[in-house]
């Protein structure tokens, strides 16, 4: 059997309960999901809640206030929200990428410190941060040491050491200034073990979460390099089966995973900054038309919040004073705006008790122009 393109969209979106939200602990759900970016306080949450039935912001606060789910930089360099247990193997399977890109980097080889010199403070910045600390208080003790070298080396080391953001307070548990804590990791550099079964582990998750996926994909999810996603994929055996995708491109999956067919409802969706979903893929992705890419992926890297219809990008949205404000790049139907209106609605309802305004901050992208066939704007 070969796939469609579409049976592709709506293998990853079932799997990212983006079909239908399902009734699941939030802790279970970030498990199940693999990862949520997190580079936005609001993200993990507005994920969530297109995820999850009644979704209680709260609950979320709660287990990250009990490091049930933990936030880290981890996949592509970037802050991700994770379950706890999850943690330690997918910083395994990511740290020696992790730490080449800081210490490869000219902003940390132009102070002429070597490797040893940041490896060597680990043990030192694992006792710091055995209570919370501000990355100005980290960066302080540093100094009293290091001198002038030390805003690059604790930007070297906030990436690659193993520390976790600590909830702060704030409508989205995160706030500034960044806190960090010891993740229960014990060294900065994993063992040649550990990491290839954090690999494997890693690649498992993402398959539940995002297959059927090619080598491609998962390296494009991950920038783990293709011998190291290679190795991975040979080391599972059986766990991992071969599926053909449109032009008979060699994708993996679960063993007994199910993909459903073309015909399945893909109801309308509002997704936060930085989805998962979109960024799962090699390029231009399984829901995002290549024509709307440059508008919704900005050329610094910033998603935009989107709007699916029929489990493709159809456009995006804001809050704005008074409520949402929904542009669609192509006309859309009676249909798919009344959905769309609903979704808008609790989505309006959530925000006004926690952040009304919230990604106010990218509003300069509108500024600069989105071209779109009709905005709509539903009111709180």
């Amino acid at each position: 059997m070969i796939l469609t393109a579409r049976q592709l969209a709506l293998a990853t979106l079932d799997r990212q309960f983006l079909l239908e939200r399902r009734r699941v602990d939030v802790a279970e759900a970030v498990r199940r999901l693999c990862a949520l970016q997190a580079q936005a306080p609001a993200s993990p949450y507005l994920a969530l809640w297109n995820r999850v039935q009644d979704f209680v912001p709260g609950d979320l606060d709660a287990a990250f206030t009990d490091r049930r789910i933990v936030k880290a930089t981890l996949m592509r360099i970037t802050l991700h929200a994770v379950h706890a247990e999850d943690h330690a193997p997918f910083y395994a399977a990511m740290v020696r990428s992790l730490r080449a890109s800081r210490l490869y980097d000219r902003r940390y080889t132009s102070t002429e410190l070597t490797d040893a010199d940041a490896d060597g403070l680990l043990p030192g910045l694992a006792e710091i941060l055995a209570r919370p600390h501000t990355g100005a208080e980290v960066e302080a003790d540093l100094a009293g040491r290091l001198g002038e070298h030390a805003r690059r080396l604790w930007w070297a080391l906030r990436t690659y050491a193993p520390v976790q953001h600590v909830p702060a307070g704030g409508p989205w548990s995160f706030t500034q200034p960044n806190t960090y804590i010891a993740s229960p990791a014990s060294s900065g550099s994993a063992p040649q073990d550990a990491e290839a079964a954090g690999v494997r582990r890693l690649l498992l998750s993402y398959l539940r979460a995002f297959g059927p996926a090619s080598a491609q994909d998962f390296a494009r999810f991950t920038l783990l390099g293709r011998a190291v996603v290679t190795q991975a994929l040979r080391e599972l055996g059986d766990q991992v089966v071969r599926v053909q995708g449109p032009d008979r491109a060699a994708l993996f999956d679960l063993e007994g995973a199910t993909v459903p067919g073309e015909d399945a409802h893909a109801p309308p969706r509002l997704l936060p900054m930085w989805d998962s979903t979109l960024l799962a893929h090699a390029l231009p992705g399984r829901v995002m038309p290549r024509e709307y890419r440059p508008l919704v992926v900005r050329r610094n890297g910033d998603i935009l919040p989107t709007l699916l219809v029929d489990g493709q990008v159809a456009g995006v949205w804001r809050a704005v004073e008074g409520g949402l404000e929904l542009t669609a790049f192509h006309e859309l139907g009676k249909t798919a705006w009344q959905g769309l209106t609903a979704e808008a609605e609790k989505l309006t309802a959530l925000l006004a008790d926690r952040d009304p305004l919230v990604y106010r901050r990218y509003w300069h992208w509108w500024d600069k122009g989105i071209p779109g066939a009709e905005s709509r704007m539903v009111r709180d």
